[in-house]
């Protein structure tokens, strides 16, 4: 079963949550302090963290920014700050998610669920397809024998496409998986600028690409098979 890391120093809270997601078969390994969960995860690898935002060590998004950049685990934050700028800045430290608290520990385990069921169970190590090979979880890519790295929203985007190789996306539908947030807050131009770094990496010839493809008035298309191992 996955492994679920809970960093919240209310011990109450702290508990609830723990004995909630244990009851549905979730290892969980539950911290108070930034310092017992840097220790839990320097032997463990848990796939998705539930971290409380304010602690008495500290600020946890700075935590969060250090993880981003050697994993792909989904990050939900707990916060009692619910100003719109608070969540804003916890997304671009590598946040997921946000639940304000006070919070139903029932709408919790509903995110908790939904997030395995989506990604984890139907999970595989790597993707080939053309030239690359990709390896989501581990935030590994390879163009042949060299080593490619790519930012978190790039990584996103490569995962939505190599989930539905030669389907056609609309540009609403990237920017709902991948941004998350409202689209007044999203500039019009911001899924083509995200589509142009990405062919840069990509794309033997970006002004030609084969993998990413444009398609007039309806979106862009993945345009190679991808096979999975």
């Amino acid at each position: 079963m996955a492994s679920i890391l809970v960093l919240e120093d209310e011990e109450s809270v702290n508990r609830g949550i723990e004995l909630t997601l244990k009851k549905e078969g979730y290892t969980v390994y539950g911290v108070r302090t930034i310092g017992e969960a840097r220790e839990i995860l320097k032997t463990k690898n848990p796939e998705l963290l539930i971290f409380d935002v304010n602690l008495p060590d500290g600020n946890s998004l700075e935590l969060i920014r250090e993880i981003r950049e050697k994993t792909a685990a989904h990050i939900i934050c707990l916060t009692a700050l619910d100003q719109e700028m608070d969540q804003v800045i916890g997304y671009e430290a590598g946040a997921d998610d946000y639940v304000t608290k006070p919070f139903s520990l029932s709408v919790l385990m509903l995110k908790v669920n939904a997030y395995f069921k989506k990604h984890v169970q139907t999970a595989v190590s790597c993707i080939e397809s053309g030239d690359w090979s990709f390896c989501p979880e581990q935030l590994e890519a390879k163009n042949g024998d060299k080593e490619v790295s790519f930012t978190k929203t790039e990584w996103k985007m490569l995962r939505l496409f190599l989930d539905h190789p030669k389907q056609i996306l609309s540009k609403n539908q990237i920017l709902q998986q991948i941004f998350d947030l409202d689209g007044d807050f999203v500039d019009e131009n911001t899924v083509a600028v995200n589509i142009r770094r990405l062919r840069e990496k990509i794309e033997p010839d970006a002004a030609r690409p084969e993998y990413i493809r444009n398609v007039r008035g309806l979106g862009y298309i993945w345009d190679k098979e991808c096979a999975r191992r």
